[in-house]
This record gives structure tokens, C-alpha cells and sequence, in this order.
């Protein structure tokens, strides 16, 4: 007998995490639970579908499910199908993996009019989540308020040509809906100076070798802090790049006060820094500022009542990891850091032999699991179709994946 655990959540933060424990004990029983019958969450949901790099790390966690012996286990809905006590109960740890699905809301008026949309349901929709809404209208001059990286993914996406897509998983929808966007103009405005941008150099950087764009920057002043030079010096590579026929504006240190419009967004007012007020006409406003807890499994609570919330220590048995323990801050390569500590921390505190728990056993019955091997073919069957100058084309409804997995069989 070995020590169970299950991770809820087989983004990247929960397969950094089982990859580290399999490493540090590899008779160890891991089982990883997802919500959607597919895994690898924020590599298949939120990253642009133009970084296929960034997304070449599935090929890692892959191993974890090939190799080290993980366990897939999809379509699993924690505290909705099965509660985080039960779950609790029949594992030796139980760690909460699951990132914040939420998007951080302005709390401005205006912010529920027609074509404000947040960047996580925009992104959503952009990768085809099965639970994404359609994709919106966005007219001739959307504005993108928020200067972090998911802002920048968001730029660069709606600034890009259809031949830019080349090589991409974006699907014939999306790849339809880009190329018949209309966009004239894009702003992308930041609350703070441009200094103090949350964006990565590098990502600004990539939008120099857009095609149909003009970039201008306005206003980003300079800076003798060595961060803030770097992220100046990648807006100055950018400034007056291209001629083409979409222009992109930087600006910086305007917040939002309101959004105002008729039967949808028409002008989005600001304050500007010396306390004055910019008023900026637009056909829709992306938000970009943020992420926070959503759904079943009552982060909030959780980590308020946390043994160590900082140690990833929630309760006895009960850990948490990646953004679920710190927040929407990190790339993903910084989720193995987080996963690397929790890893000896749970080893150190559950017994080696395990308890003689139940683990999976108790999942048994559930109806619609999906398997890693149900994984499999629904990966197939995407790569298998994807047309020339696409990787793949994306399922986009649960009922289609679940067809493909056949998961009931498979978890026997």
C-alpha cells in the first residue's frame, strides 16, 4: 500500500505538482481531477493560440500521465459531484490546484453595458471552452483597458492578420471572427505609468513584428529603475513601427471612473493623472486587470482560514498550490517553484505506506469520467482534423468529448 493524493486541477500548477511528488516517491498513487474532460486548463484555455510554444509544455505533463504513472481523471466536479470532504476522507492529501477562473470587475457604472466584455470569458471564447460565450461583436475601435501580459495576448491577437494565425490552434470560428473583425483602431490603456506596466518586455516586443499595424506609444516617460527601463526600452522598440492600417495606441496612467452608453459602451471616461478627465469614444472595452476565485470550491474562505496559507497548508490533509494558494500572480514556469515546496511538505507530513484510504475507489459510479486514454482520443481527433495552417482543431462541446473518450469504460 502507498500514500493516495489527489490534485483538483490539471492546469499547469497541479501538473507541476504531481510531477514533483512522483519524482520524490514514484510509487506514490496521484490521482489528478479536472472539471472539463480534458486536462492542462490554463495551457489550453488561456494561452494565446498563436504561442504554440508556450503550449509545447503539454508534452511534459504528458509524461506525467505516460511515464511517472499519474492518473487523469476528467470531468470531475469537486463539490458539485462529489464533495471536498468525501474527497478528503478517501485520500491521504487532497491539494486545490485549480487557479482563479474569475474575472476582477471594475466596479465602475457603466461596467454591465453591451460590449464591455472580460478578458478571461474573451479568452475563453478565443480558445473554445466548451462553457465559453459566443464571441462578441467588438466594431471598428475596441479599447483594452489593462497593461499586464493577458492584455498584450489579447493586442496582438485582434491586431494580427489571417496569415499571422499560420500554425496556430485558433479554430475556423475564431479564425473567421479575427479576420472579419473590422478593427480600425486599438487602444490599450494602463492605470499605472508605464514603468510600473505589469506586461513582460518580451511580449511587447513580439507585437514589433505585426504586419498590418501602425504602434504608437504616448507618454511613457523614463525611468532610472533598472525593471521599469527594461519594459520603457520594449515600448521604444515598438514606437512608429509599421504603417499598416490598424493602429495601436499605448497609453498610460488613466484610470477608469465610468462607462457610458445608450443600449451599449460608447465612451469610456477616465481620470487622468493630474486629476483632470479624458473622455475616449469606443465600440467595446476589454478588460484585462485581473483574475479572482470562482465556482464550487470557496477559495476565499479556504485560504482565509488557512493553517499556513503561505506554506500552501490549508487544514490537515488539505493543501493548495499555483494561483489557488497565491493569487493571480506568476507565469507558469514559476507554478513548478510552488509545486516543488508543496511537494516536500506533503511528503513530509503523510504517511509514507499511506493510511489504507480508499483513493479513487470511491469515484467509482460516477457517470462520464474521462480517462486520460478518453484524453487521448479527443486529442486525436483534434489533431487529425486541423486544416492546413492550423495544429489542431479544438472539440468545443462537452457532449462531443465525452462521446470521444468513452470514460466510463476506461476507469474500470
Amino acid at each position: 500500500m502507498t500514500a493516495q493524493i489527489a490534485i483538483v486541477g490539471a492546469g499547469p500548477s497541479g501538473c507541476y505538482l504531481a510531477q514533483a511528488l512522483l519524482k520524490a516517491q514514484p510509487d506514490l498513487q496521484v490521482d489528478v481531477i479536472d472539471k472539463l474532460p480534458v486536462p492542462y486548463g490554463l495551457v489550453r484555455y488561456g494561452v494565446a493560440p498563436d504561442h504554440q510554444g508556450t503550449k509545447g509544455v503539454i508534452r511534459q505533463f504528458a509524461r506525467l500521465f505516460e511515464r511517472q504513472g499519474a492518473r487523469f481523471i476528467g470531468n470531475l466536479a469537486v463539490n458539485e459531484q462529489i464533495s471536498l470532504d468525501d474527497l478528503r476522507a478517501a485520500y491521504d492529501a487532497v491539494v486545490l490546484a485549480a487557479g482563479l477562473p474569475g474575472d476582477r470587475s471594475l466596479g465602475i457604472p457603466g461596467e454591465d453595458l453591451a460590449g464591455v466584455h472580460a478578458s478571461g470569458q474573451l479568452t475563453q471564447a478565443i480558445n473554445e471552452h466548451p462553457e465559453a460565450a459566443d464571441l462578441p461583436r467588438l466594431g471598428k475601435h475596441p479599447v483594452i483597458m489593462g497593461n499586464g501580459n493577458v492584455a498584450i495576448d489579447l493586442l496582438r491577437l485582434l491586431a494580427k492578420t489571417p496569415e499571422e494565425l499560420e500554425g496556430s490552434d485558433a479554430g475556423p470560428g475564431v479564425s473567421a471572427w479575427l479576420a472579419a473583425s473590422g478593427i480600425e483602431s486599438l487602444q490599450i490603456i494602463g492605470r499605472s505609468q508605464a514603468g510600473q506596466a505589469k506586461f513582460d518586455p518580451v511580449m511587447v516586443k513580439e507585437l514589433g513584428k505585426l504586419a498590418g499595424v501602425t504602434i504608437r506609444v504616448e507618454g511613457a516617460g523614463d525611468s532610472d529603475d533598472p525593471e521599469a527601463a527594461k519594459k520603457l526600452a520594449a515600448l521604444a522598440v515598438i514606437d512608429g513601427h509599421g504603417t499598416g492600417r490598424r493602429l495601436v495606441t499605448f497609453r498610460f496612467g488613466l484610470t477608469p471612473v465610468a462607462l457610458e452608453g445608450r443600449d451599449r459602451v460608447e465612451t469610456a471616461v477616465f481620470r487622468t493623472a493630474d486629476g483632470g478627465e479624458e473622455r475616449i469614444s469606443c465600440t467595446a472595452f476589454l478588460t484585462a486587470i485581473g483574475f479572482r476565485a470562482e465556482g464550487a470550491l470557496e477559495r476565499d474562505a479556504l485560504v482565509a482560514g488557512a493553517e499556513d496559507a503561505e506554506g500552501g497548508k490549508l487544514d490537515d490533509g488539505l493543501y493548495a498550490t499555483g494561483w489557488f494558494r497565491r493569487g493571480p500572480r506568476g507565469t507558469i514556469p514559476e507554478n513548478r517553484a510552488d509545486a516543488q515546496a508543496l511537494a516536500k511538505t506533503i511528503l513530509a507530513e503523510i504517511p509514507a505506506e499511506g493510511s489504507g484510504k480508499p483513493g479513487r475507489a470511491i469515484l467509482e459510479g460516477l457517470p462520464d469520467l474521462v480517462s486520460y486514454e478518453g484524453w487521448q482520443r479527443i486529442d486525436a481527433a483534434e489533431t487529425a482534423a486541423a486544416p492546413e495552417g492550423r495544429c489542431r482543431v479544438k472539440i468545443s462541446t462537452r457532449a462531443r468529448m465525452l462521446a470521444l473518450s468513452k470514460a466510463s469504460e476506461e476507469l474500470r
